[in-house]
């Protein structure tokens, strides 16, 4: 079974939704730790209440990139974590990460890339006026949610939909993509 952890910088709705799937017993993997690049943010009150540990940094803190993401590395390997799973995590993985977790890291993004990548996809799909958008769950690489994709789900717009209803439809989805296609993943390429 896969030792994962979950990065999170904001309110963690995606982070419940797993950490919920794994106490139930759908996730076929253990949720071993949250990084959270954002010390004021509910993903960690969510973790807190999980009984999840959590490692909590301010970038700014440190040096550099290259430091941050080596004391995350030390974070994780004394965890015992084998996979990284992003949720909301609001920064791009350095080259110190993707060394260390070269294909077992993996994004949940708002979107069908390569259709509207980084901040506010959703915005950028109000924006565009498109009809369809949906979420996809990548491979992370150095790029801007550049990564191999691995699921996308479809999602209607509609006449007169607002940022948050059409956020409300997204989130739904991406909860259940998101265990899914990392069971599917964990079971079928032993990741």
């Amino acid at each position: 079974m896969r030792q994962i952890a979950i990065f999170a910088s904001g309110s963690g709705t995606n982070f419940q939704a797993l950490v919920d799937a794994f106490k139930a017993g759908t996730l076929k993997a253990n949720v071993r730790l949250l990084v959270c690049d954002q010390p004021g943010a509910f993903v960690i009150h969510r973790a807190e209440s999980a009984g999840i540990p959590a490692f909590v940094f301010r970038a700014r803190d440190y040096e550099n990139k290259q430091a941050f993401e080596q004391e995350i590395l030390h974070q994780l390997e004394s965890a015992g974590v084998d996979f990284i799973v992003l949720a909301g995590y609001m920064r791009l993985i350095g080259p110190t990460l993707l060394e260390g977790y070269g294909g077992r890291i993996v994004n949940i993004h708002p979107s069908l890339l390569p259709a509207f990548p980084g901040k506010d996809a959703i915005g950028q799909a109000l924006e565009a006026g498109v009809k369809i958008t949906g979420v996809t769950v990548h491979f992370v690489d150095a790029g801007m949610d550049t990564g191999e994709i691995i699921a996308q789900e479809i999602v209607r717009v509609t006449t007169g939909e607002t940022r948050q209803s059409l956020q409300d439809k997204i989130q739904h989805v991406e909860h259940h993509l998101y265990r899914t296609t990392l069971n599917h993943l964990f079971l079928t390429t032993g990741y």
